[in-house]
């Protein structure tokens, strides 16, 4: 067989949720405000097939420069460029040390 090179080859262990993790997120993941600056994570969701973006970003940090609609841009580097994914909210969380240190401030 000829290998396939479609938009999700190669991710069948990346982009698959632990048993108990399945079915749709919680609210709260989606009622976190994020603004222009903030430094988030990029962690792809399986079930949710809009605005998905590529596997190459999976597990890349990133800073939000811009909104559109309801979608943002994040500015991630890649090697030694800075590329643009544009992704919805269900796609990324908050960086996970900037949130430890917030949260240790408090």
């Amino acid at each position: 067989m000829t290998r396939h090179k479609g938009y999700r080859a190669l991710t069948r262990s990346m982009l698959r949720k632990p048993p108990r993790e399945r079915g749709i997120r919680p609210l709260t993941s989606l009622l976190i405000q994020y603004g222009i600056g903030d430094v988030v994570d990029i962690k792809i969701d399986p079930s949710e097939h809009k605005a998905m973006p590529y596997r190459r970003f999976h597990g890349k940090t990133g800073k939000i420069v811009e909104k559109r609609g309801n979608a943002f841009v994040i500015e991630v580097k890649d090697g030694n460029k800075v590329k643009k994914v544009i992704t919805n909210r269900s796609h990324f969380k908050p960086n996970y040390y900037l949130r430890q240190k917030l949260l240790g401030a408090e």
